[in-house]
């Protein structure tokens, strides 16, 4: 109990140290910026010792939205020189400096949280009302410009809008992009080893992608009929399924009524009829979908299993993904690996294509126990407790030897210790 105690107070200091005037950075140097997921997570960190605090970090990712609906993925609120690529090359010309993408929308599914945890209600009240309106215009514009044929299945644009920025999953996608043909200065490989980072080649593509975008002038119906890398990915579409049930389940609550509802209601009946588009029979799993060949990527990663956490998967899907979790978790020494081990471009230490996250752990854990299947979500949750009490609070952690791997100091592993673990 003494050494939960001096973890959860060096949790605490990281969110503390962390703090810039109100949001929180992931880690200092390497992500000096409020990223969109990353600070959903964090304010669960928050909310365990500081409320106004944790709502506050949500006010300040929503203070960036733009008129369409969009959040951001990143949001510039101050000039920083240790990241790249920053405002100047994505252009955005909105009052609060942004990258023109956004990323898996699990910010829905904390303000609920946020509201079921929540000890002061006035002050529950008071941010749910200010914020609520935002949430719905967001998941709306998911919908809207993200599925503007009503497939039921929303398109990403960008590997980094995934979160799964290098996942092995992307690799034929991102092929087939350009190169950008002009020099540039990487800033990450100032804070961490290469072998822990995407290629460079693929960083070329990325940043192809980034000027696509400004020089479509960000008009969705351009970038829809012209971009170069188009993914139907499994892993945002289950975080935005679980998220709408979720803003659902909260207007429900809240008597909040009307169309724009009734449209959301729809669209999570639409994903769930369209979701076996990415289940392959042959292997039982789950993948994400290259839209410009029409054809499933087929590297298993943890993404496939988010679809439990989204509650997208049929019974029988269940059985079989809860029966491939525990396969997984016993093919590398940590748990759980964020690419198959058993998949030849499984890399056990190298961002997305194989070390353990663990706030991904903790919705595979919440999907497997929304399944029925509590046993192995006991044992997702005690392989990353081990982990993280190893190496303590760093971005990700080599599956084979634990070691802690990208930003040391990191926010949303902080939170996910002080909401999950602890």
């Amino acid at each position: 109990m003494k050494n939960n105690e001096k973890l959860i107070e060096q949790a605490k200091n990281i969110l503390y140290k962390n703090d810039v005037d109100g949001y929180t950075v992931p880690t200092h140097g390497l992500y000096p910026f409020q990223w969109n997921w990353d600070a959903a997570i964090t304010a669960l960190g928050w909310m365990k010792f500081d409320e106004p605090r944790a709502w506050q970090e949500l006010e300040f990712l929503i203070s960036g939205q733009w008129e369409d609906g969009m959040i951001p993925h990143i949001l510039f609120h101050k000039e920083s020189d240790t990241y790249f690529p920053g405002p100047d090359v994505w252009g955005s010309d909105k009052l609060v400096k942004s990258t023109s993408i956004s990323q898996p929308p699990v910010l829905t599914t904390i303000v609920k949280m946020l509201f079921e945890e929540a000890k002061d209600a006035e002050l529950r009240d008071e941010k749910l009302a200010k914020i609520l309106p935002s949430l719905i215009q967001y998941h709306l514009w998911w919908y809207r410009d993200r599925d503007p044929e009503t497939t039921g299945l929303v398109v990403s644009y960008h590997p980094w809008e995934s979160g799964m920025d290098n996942s092995p999953a992307w690799d034929s996608a991102l092929d087939a992009v350009p190169q950008v043909t002009w020099e540039y200065q990487r800033q990450d490989l100032n804070h961490i080893d290469a072998s822990e980072r995407p290629h460079k080649e693929q960083y070329d593509r990325y940043l192809y992608l980034v000027e696509f975008f400004k020089n479509k002038h960000f008009d969705s119906n351009d970038i829809y009929r012209d971009c170069p890398y188009k993914a139907n990915d499994v892993s945002l579409i289950s975080i935005l399924q679980r998220a709408t049930l979720d803003l659902l389940a909260l207007c429900k609550q809240l008597n909040v009524t009307g169309p724009d509802i009734e449209s959301l209601k729809v669209s999570v009946g639409l994903t769930k009829n369209a979701i076996n588009d990415l289940w392959c029979e042959e292997t039982s799993f789950f993948y994400s979908k290259d839209l410009i060949t029409n054809s499933l990527c087929k590297v298993k990663t943890n993404a496939g299993f988010l679809t439990l956490f989204g509650e997208l998967a049929n019974d029988e899907q269940a059985e079989k993904l809860a029966k491939e979790a525990v396969e997984w978790m016993s093919a590398s020494a940590y748990a759980m690996a964020s690419t198959d081990p058993r998949e030849s471009k499984y890399e056990p230490q190298r961002y997305w294509r194989g070390p353990v996250w663990l706030h991904i752990n903790w919705m595979i854990a919440l999907g497997l126990e929304l399944n029925g299947y509590s046993e192995t979500a006991a044992q997702v949750k005690e392989k990353t407790d081990i982990l993280f009490k190893k190496s303590k609070y760093f971005e990700y952690f080599n599956a084979e030897t634990g070691e802690g791997c990208g930003g040391d100091n990191f926010s949303w592993t902080a939170a996910i210790a002080l909401h999950w673990l602890l």
